[in-house]
């Protein structure tokens, strides 16, 4: 494809023309600089908000203001059932059964969760295989759950690394060390696609290996979802989560997600830690002894659902739904594979792409590894109108997401790159 790209602003600008997804740049509110719109590639920090967020708080507000607790089964979207209003959309987004899916908690604290369910090691089973750099809130994660069991986490947890002089994680040598580790092996737990390379692993291929050997399956999805098609429950993935806030624009702190696999959902003897919200519905207000798991995933909930914190979520799941998964991964490979044609047109600056090539291995994420220099472009980035990622200690992020980015702006940026002195 590279080789039918031009450095040009013209054909950067015919790009745009044809995009079938350029309109949906409109619903979102860019921050500014002199005036105008940034130039924003940071959708894999923290996501653009749609502009139907304040028109959709209010209306909650409203809500809250006329019934007060009545809400909870009077307001437009009672409070009660409100992360129903997610489940189908989020199953497509994942590829799963809507049952297997829900909206709540945050990531971490939906990580130990279902670390607890899924991670219950024994004297001879209990090793945990991650990728090494993995996103510092998973590390403790692991490394807590390890503890918790009793065992050392140089022990425990078997890390995989990059081959000498490479950034990127082979998946045979995941494979490998899953085979290696064989019946001490209880959980495979990688992030679906690395935050600081982008490197999107095969979950299908991992998730095959691990149940191999006996061993569960769990991603970390946070800068997945809603950047790769997933396709959980044919995967027979166990169990996955993510936050919100990324690709999925619903803020600072937003709602997570949880995905689990109906064969251990719909189990109400299988291990979950109990809460209020995820008791059977119809008998929660009984008030009574004894928790009755509700069927799927929404029994991990813990406690009421977060409205307030829900709704930039509900907003940009629409957005989700009226682009399609399909069409958006398309327009991210195309732009994408536009920025790296063009970011391999300069020479004077010292950097190298660290993200995988093939686009089948990559999210909508360019990691350019800065041998010197590297915080001195970002700034002059930033004083340029261009919003991208610093990552200690020398990579500089850009997400040239497709929901509202364009093929203008990759242009924009490669300018300023190549006239940097």
């Amino acid at each position: 494809m590279s080789s039918s790209y031009q450095n040009t602003l013209e054909f950067a600008r015919d790009l745009d023309k044809t995009d079938t997804l350029y309109s949906f740049r409109e619903r979102f509110l860019f921050p500014q600089h002199e005036d105008n719109d940034v130039r924003y590639f940071c959708g894999n920090s923290l996501g653009l908000q749609p502009r139907s967020v304040s028109y959709l708080m209010q209306k909650e507000l409203d809500d809250w203001g006329k019934y007060g607790v009545e809400g909870h089964f009077r307001a437009r979207n009672p409070w009660f059932s409100y992360h129903h209003l997610f489940s189908e959309r989020l199953a497509k987004l994942v590829g799963a059964h809507k049952d297997e899916v829900v909206a709540t908690n945050t990531l971490t604290v939906n990580l130990q969760l279902l670390m607890t369910s899924f991670y219950r090691p024994n004297r001879d089973r209990y090793k945990i295989i991650m990728e090494a750099g993995a996103f510092p809130s998973d590390q403790y994660a692991v490394e807590t759950q390890v503890r918790m069991h009793g065992f050392e986490p140089d022990d425990a947890i078997i890390e995989i690394s990059p081959r000498n002089n490479a950034y990127i994680i082979e998946e045979d040598d995941i494979i490998a060390a899953i085979e290696q580790a064989g019946e001490s092996l209880a959980l495979v737990m990688i992030g679906g696609v690395n935050y600081y390379t982008g490197q999107y692993f095969d979950l299908e291929r991992i998730t095959e290996a691990a149940h191999k050997a006996g061993a569960y399956a769990g991603y970390d999805l946070a800068h997945a979802v809603g950047n790769i098609p997933l396709h959980l429950h044919d995967w027979t993935v166990d169990f996955a989560c993510w936050c919100s806030y990324k690709y999925l624009n619903s803020g600072p702190g937003a709602v997570g997600g949880i995905y689990v696999h109906e064969h251990h959902g719909n189990d109400p003897k299988f291990f979950r830690l109990a809460g209020w919200w995820g008791n059977e519905e119809k008998t929660r207000f009984k008030m009574e002894k004894g928790f009755v798991p509700q069927k799927g995933a929404a029994s991990w909930q813990m406690s009421n659902a977060p409205v307030f914190n829900m709704v930039a979520h509900n907003a940009s799941l629409d957005l989700f739904d009226k682009a399609g998964m399909q069409a958006l991964r398309e327009k991210s490979e195309q732009l994408t594979g536009y920025m790296e044609y063009l970011l391999k047109l300069i020479n004077h600056l010292p950097f190298e792409i660290i993200t995988p090539a093939e686009p089948s291995r990559r999210g909508c994420q360019l990691s350019l590894l800065f041998k010197e220099r590297g915080k001195e472009v970002f700034e002059k980035l930033s004083q340029s109108g261009i919003i991208a990622d610093w990552r200690e200690p020398d990579v500089i992020r850009i997400a040239p997401v497709p929901l509202y980015n364009t093929f203008e702006d990759a242009y924009r940026f490669y300018e300023v790159l190549a006239n940097m002195e």
